[in-house]
Protein backbone atom coordinates (compact mmCIF):
# COMPACT_ATOMS: atom_id res chain seq x y z
CA UNK A 1 0.00 0.00 0.00
CA UNK A 2 1.24 3.65 -1.01
CA UNK A 3 1.75 5.89 1.71
CA UNK A 4 -2.02 7.94 2.62
CA UNK A 5 -1.64 11.07 3.89
CA UNK A 6 -4.79 12.59 5.22
CA UNK A 7 -6.20 14.86 2.82
CA UNK A 8 -9.33 15.53 4.35
CA UNK A 9 -9.34 20.04 4.98
CA UNK A 10 -7.62 21.64 2.20
CA UNK A 11 -7.82 25.29 3.41
CA UNK A 12 -7.67 27.67 0.95
CA UNK A 13 -5.88 30.96 2.03
CA UNK A 14 -5.25 34.24 0.06
CA UNK A 15 -1.35 34.86 -0.47
CA UNK A 16 -1.76 38.20 -0.31
CA UNK A 17 -2.79 38.39 3.60
CA UNK A 18 0.67 37.64 5.56
CA UNK A 19 -1.38 37.41 8.78
CA UNK A 20 -3.75 34.69 7.41
CA UNK A 21 -0.69 32.42 6.46
CA UNK A 22 0.99 32.62 10.01
CA UNK A 23 -2.51 31.89 11.27
CA UNK A 24 -2.12 28.52 8.89
CA UNK A 25 0.71 27.56 10.77
CA UNK A 26 -0.96 26.32 13.89
CA UNK A 27 -4.68 25.92 12.28
CA UNK A 28 -5.46 22.08 12.54
CA UNK A 29 -6.39 21.60 8.30
CA UNK A 30 -4.24 18.45 6.30
CA UNK A 31 -3.73 21.08 3.90
CA UNK A 32 -2.98 24.43 3.20
CA UNK A 33 -3.49 25.69 0.00
CA UNK A 34 -1.72 29.20 -0.52
CA UNK A 35 -3.74 31.05 -3.58
CA UNK A 36 -2.25 33.23 -6.19
CA UNK A 37 -4.77 32.76 -8.81
CA UNK A 38 -7.66 34.51 -7.19
CA UNK A 39 -5.84 35.62 -3.86
CA UNK A 40 -4.20 38.40 -5.10
CA UNK A 41 -4.68 41.78 -7.06
CA UNK A 42 -2.79 42.08 -10.66
CA UNK A 43 -0.84 44.95 -9.15
CA UNK A 44 0.64 43.36 -6.38
CA UNK A 45 1.27 39.86 -8.00
CA UNK A 46 4.84 40.02 -7.81
CA UNK A 47 5.12 40.98 -4.32
CA UNK A 48 2.70 38.19 -3.73
CA UNK A 49 4.84 35.49 -5.04
CA UNK A 50 7.49 36.47 -3.20
CA UNK A 51 6.65 36.57 0.16
CA UNK A 52 4.50 33.51 -0.56
CA UNK A 53 7.97 31.68 -1.76
CA UNK A 54 9.74 33.45 1.26
CA UNK A 55 6.77 31.87 3.55
CA UNK A 56 6.85 28.17 1.90
CA UNK A 57 10.71 27.93 2.42
CA UNK A 58 10.65 29.18 5.69
CA UNK A 59 7.96 26.42 6.64
CA UNK A 60 6.58 26.13 10.00
CA UNK A 61 3.79 24.43 8.68
CA UNK A 62 4.32 21.49 10.75
CA UNK A 63 2.55 17.96 9.46
CA UNK A 64 0.48 20.02 7.23
CA UNK A 65 0.82 19.89 3.37
CA UNK A 66 1.63 23.21 2.36
CA UNK A 67 0.52 23.56 -1.50
CA UNK A 68 0.56 26.93 -3.79
CA UNK A 69 -2.15 27.55 -6.50
CA UNK A 70 -0.35 29.22 -9.80
CA UNK A 71 -1.89 31.14 -12.05
CA UNK A 72 -2.62 28.79 -15.87
CA UNK A 73 0.47 28.99 -17.41
CA UNK A 74 -0.87 30.78 -20.53
CA UNK A 75 -1.81 34.20 -18.79
CA UNK A 76 0.86 36.74 -17.84
CA UNK A 77 1.29 35.39 -14.59
CA UNK A 78 1.58 31.94 -14.32
CA UNK A 79 5.16 31.39 -15.42
CA UNK A 80 6.68 33.56 -13.03
CA UNK A 81 4.49 32.56 -9.96
CA UNK A 82 6.19 28.92 -10.71
CA UNK A 83 9.67 30.11 -11.28
CA UNK A 84 9.16 31.54 -7.63
CA UNK A 85 7.44 28.80 -5.84
CA UNK A 86 9.03 25.97 -7.41
CA UNK A 87 12.25 25.97 -5.81
CA UNK A 88 10.77 26.71 -2.21
CA UNK A 89 9.63 23.40 -2.41
CA UNK A 90 6.11 23.74 -1.64
CA UNK A 91 4.34 19.73 -1.42
CA UNK A 92 2.15 20.41 -4.23
CA UNK A 93 1.69 23.10 -7.24
CA UNK A 94 -1.95 23.22 -7.80
CA UNK A 95 -2.60 23.92 -11.60
CA UNK A 96 -6.16 25.36 -12.30
CA UNK A 97 -8.23 25.27 -15.45
CA UNK A 98 -6.87 22.12 -16.45
CA UNK A 99 -8.62 20.98 -19.33
CA UNK A 100 -6.08 18.35 -20.59
CA UNK A 101 -2.94 16.44 -19.70
CA UNK A 102 -0.93 19.16 -21.10
CA UNK A 103 -0.74 21.65 -18.77
CA UNK A 104 0.53 18.84 -16.16
CA UNK A 105 3.19 17.89 -18.60
CA UNK A 106 3.73 21.40 -18.57
CA UNK A 107 4.31 22.51 -15.65
CA UNK A 108 5.88 18.75 -14.54
CA UNK A 109 8.91 19.47 -16.69
CA UNK A 110 9.42 23.06 -15.93
CA UNK A 111 9.43 21.91 -11.82
CA UNK A 112 12.01 19.43 -12.82
CA UNK A 113 14.25 22.37 -14.68
CA UNK A 114 13.04 24.95 -12.17
CA UNK A 115 14.91 22.82 -9.52
CA UNK A 116 11.64 21.47 -6.84
CA UNK A 117 12.84 18.75 -5.09
CA UNK A 118 11.16 15.04 -5.86
CA UNK A 119 8.48 15.65 -3.49
CA UNK A 120 6.63 18.20 -4.95
CA UNK A 121 3.40 17.19 -6.81
CA UNK A 122 1.03 18.62 -8.78
CA UNK A 123 -2.60 18.79 -7.98
CA UNK A 124 -5.34 19.24 -10.94
CA UNK A 125 -8.18 21.67 -10.79
CA UNK A 126 -11.28 20.40 -12.55
CA UNK A 127 -13.45 23.56 -13.06
CA UNK A 128 -14.67 23.28 -16.73
CA UNK A 129 -17.01 21.52 -18.93
CA UNK A 130 -13.66 20.71 -21.14
CA UNK A 131 -12.33 19.29 -18.34
CA UNK A 132 -15.29 16.75 -17.13
CA UNK A 133 -14.86 15.61 -21.24
CA UNK A 134 -11.19 14.82 -20.80
CA UNK A 135 -11.34 13.59 -17.29
CA UNK A 136 -9.52 9.83 -18.15
CA UNK A 137 -6.77 11.97 -20.09
CA UNK A 138 -6.10 13.91 -17.02
CA UNK A 139 -5.55 11.30 -14.61
CA UNK A 140 -4.52 9.07 -16.82
CA UNK A 141 -1.12 11.21 -16.84
CA UNK A 142 -0.93 10.56 -13.18
CA UNK A 143 0.93 7.45 -14.94
CA UNK A 144 3.85 9.46 -16.40
CA UNK A 145 5.81 10.21 -13.42
CA UNK A 146 6.86 13.55 -14.97
CA UNK A 147 3.33 15.32 -14.41
CA UNK A 148 3.49 14.25 -10.97
CA UNK A 149 0.13 14.07 -10.45
CA UNK A 150 -1.03 13.26 -7.25
CA UNK A 151 -4.46 14.76 -7.03
CA UNK A 152 -8.06 15.89 -8.90
CA UNK A 153 -9.87 19.11 -6.73
CA UNK A 154 -13.15 20.34 -8.08
CA UNK A 155 -14.20 23.75 -8.62
CA UNK A 156 -17.56 24.10 -8.32
CA UNK A 157 -18.22 27.45 -8.67
CA UNK A 158 -16.15 27.70 -12.35
CA UNK A 159 -17.88 24.77 -13.48
CA UNK A 160 -21.22 26.25 -12.73
CA UNK A 161 -20.52 29.41 -14.65
CA UNK A 162 -19.58 27.84 -17.71
CA UNK A 163 -22.50 24.97 -17.71
CA UNK A 164 -25.24 27.38 -16.43
CA UNK A 165 -26.10 24.91 -14.30
CA UNK A 166 -27.51 26.29 -10.21
CA UNK A 167 -25.69 25.81 -7.22
CA UNK A 168 -27.08 26.14 -4.08
CA UNK A 169 -29.99 23.28 -4.34
CA UNK A 170 -29.40 20.64 -1.51
CA UNK A 171 -28.09 17.63 -2.59
CA UNK A 172 -26.40 19.15 -5.86
CA UNK A 173 -28.18 16.89 -8.08
CA UNK A 174 -26.93 19.02 -11.37
CA UNK A 175 -22.93 18.10 -10.34
CA UNK A 176 -23.64 14.52 -9.01
CA UNK A 177 -22.66 13.17 -12.38
CA UNK A 178 -19.45 15.29 -12.70
CA UNK A 179 -18.51 14.60 -9.31
CA UNK A 180 -18.96 10.71 -9.44
CA UNK A 181 -16.81 11.09 -12.98
CA UNK A 182 -14.21 12.87 -11.03
CA UNK A 183 -13.93 10.15 -8.50
CA UNK A 184 -14.25 6.93 -11.07
CA UNK A 185 -11.34 8.96 -13.03
CA UNK A 186 -9.29 9.18 -9.57
CA UNK A 187 -9.77 6.06 -8.69
CA UNK A 188 -9.18 4.09 -11.67
CA UNK A 189 -5.55 5.90 -12.27
CA UNK A 190 -4.95 5.73 -8.16
CA UNK A 191 -5.34 9.14 -7.38
CA UNK A 192 -7.22 10.97 -5.05
CA UNK A 193 -9.95 13.82 -4.98
CA UNK A 194 -11.19 16.36 -3.44
CA UNK A 195 -14.18 17.58 -3.08
CA UNK A 196 -15.07 21.52 -4.10
CA UNK A 197 -16.17 24.95 -1.34
CA UNK A 198 -19.20 24.85 -0.09
CA UNK A 199 -19.71 29.07 -0.38
CA UNK A 200 -22.25 29.63 2.53
CA UNK A 201 -19.51 29.51 5.81
CA UNK A 202 -21.81 30.71 7.66
CA UNK A 203 -24.65 27.96 6.96
CA UNK A 204 -22.60 25.23 9.15
CA UNK A 205 -25.61 22.38 8.77
CA UNK A 206 -25.52 22.82 4.82
CA UNK A 207 -21.84 22.12 4.97
CA UNK A 208 -21.77 19.31 7.60
CA UNK A 209 -24.62 17.61 5.17
CA UNK A 210 -22.35 18.14 1.82
CA UNK A 211 -19.62 17.18 3.68
CA UNK A 212 -21.19 13.76 4.50
CA UNK A 213 -22.23 13.29 0.41
CA UNK A 214 -19.05 14.17 -0.49
CA UNK A 215 -17.52 11.23 1.84
CA UNK A 216 -20.48 8.73 0.83
CA UNK A 217 -19.82 10.03 -2.72
CA UNK A 218 -16.05 8.90 -2.38
CA UNK A 219 -14.01 12.38 -1.78
CA UNK A 220 -11.00 12.09 0.33
CA UNK A 221 -11.43 15.52 1.55
CA UNK A 222 -12.87 19.44 0.82
CA UNK A 223 -11.97 22.33 -0.18
CA UNK A 224 -12.44 25.26 2.64
CA UNK A 225 -12.59 28.54 2.61
CA UNK A 226 -13.41 29.11 6.17
CA UNK A 227 -11.07 28.13 9.52
CA UNK A 228 -14.63 27.16 10.80
CA UNK A 229 -14.93 24.73 8.13
CA UNK A 230 -12.07 22.58 9.07
CA UNK A 231 -12.98 20.49 12.26
CA UNK A 232 -16.65 19.48 10.22
CA UNK A 233 -14.05 18.34 7.35
CA UNK A 234 -11.92 16.36 9.80
CA UNK A 235 -14.49 14.29 11.25
CA UNK A 236 -16.89 13.93 8.11
CA UNK A 237 -13.67 12.34 5.98
CA UNK A 238 -11.94 10.98 8.68
CA UNK A 239 -12.76 7.71 9.74
CA UNK A 240 -15.31 6.84 12.92
CA UNK A 241 -14.01 5.06 16.12
CA UNK A 242 -16.80 2.29 15.51
CA UNK A 243 -15.08 2.09 11.67
CA UNK A 244 -11.73 1.72 12.66
CA UNK A 245 -12.61 -0.94 15.57
CA UNK A 246 -14.05 -2.95 12.63
CA UNK A 247 -11.30 -2.67 10.48
CA UNK A 248 -9.13 -3.76 12.79
CA UNK A 249 -11.07 -6.75 13.65
CA UNK A 250 -11.70 -7.99 10.18
CA UNK A 251 -7.32 -7.40 9.83
CA UNK A 252 -7.21 -9.33 12.59
CA UNK A 253 -9.71 -12.08 11.92
CA UNK A 254 -8.18 -12.63 8.57
CA UNK A 255 -4.89 -12.96 9.95
CA UNK A 256 -5.85 -16.12 12.05
CA UNK A 257 -3.89 -18.90 10.46
CA UNK A 258 -7.19 -20.43 9.77
CA UNK A 259 -7.83 -17.98 7.33
CA UNK A 260 -4.77 -16.48 6.12
CA UNK A 261 -5.34 -18.04 2.98
CA UNK A 262 -8.99 -17.93 2.97
CA UNK A 263 -11.19 -15.36 0.55
CA UNK A 264 -14.53 -15.27 2.45
CA UNK A 265 -15.05 -15.40 6.59
CA UNK A 266 -18.00 -15.15 8.76
CA UNK A 267 -17.20 -12.30 11.34
CA UNK A 268 -20.51 -10.87 13.63
CA UNK A 269 -22.80 -13.08 11.69
CA UNK A 270 -21.72 -11.32 8.68
CA UNK A 271 -19.95 -12.58 5.20
CA UNK A 272 -16.65 -10.80 5.00
CA UNK A 273 -14.45 -10.91 1.90
CA UNK A 274 -10.80 -10.41 1.35
CA UNK A 275 -11.78 -7.22 -0.69
CA UNK A 276 -13.09 -6.03 2.75
CA UNK A 277 -9.64 -6.77 4.23
CA UNK A 278 -8.25 -4.39 1.69
CA UNK A 279 -10.38 -1.60 2.63
CA UNK A 280 -10.01 -2.25 6.46
CA UNK A 281 -6.35 -2.19 6.04
CA UNK A 282 -6.76 1.76 4.32
CA UNK A 283 -9.47 2.64 6.87
CA UNK A 284 -6.61 1.69 9.66
CA UNK A 285 -3.97 3.62 8.14
CA UNK A 286 -5.58 6.69 7.65
CA UNK A 287 -6.59 6.63 11.05
CA UNK A 288 -3.08 6.13 12.34
CA UNK A 289 -1.57 8.42 10.25
CA UNK A 290 -4.18 10.91 11.13
CA UNK A 291 -3.43 10.14 14.76
CA UNK A 292 0.43 10.51 14.02
CA UNK A 293 -0.66 14.31 12.69
CA UNK A 294 -2.12 15.20 16.21
CA UNK A 295 0.24 13.53 18.69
Amino acid sequence: MTEIRPRRSVLAMPGSNPRLLEKARSLPTDVVMIDLEDGAAPESRAATREAVARAVSEGGFGTREVLVRINPLDTPYGEADLAAIAPAGPDAIVVPKVTGADALVAVGSRLRRLGAPDRTRTWAMIESPMAILHLAEIASSARDVDTRLACLMVGPNDLAKASRLRLGVPGRPALMPWLMSVIAAARAYEIDAIDGIYNDFRDADGFAAECTQGRDCGFDGKMLIHPDQIAPANAAFGPGADEVAWARRILAAFAEPENRTRGVIGLDGKMVERLHAVDAARTVALADAIAARTA
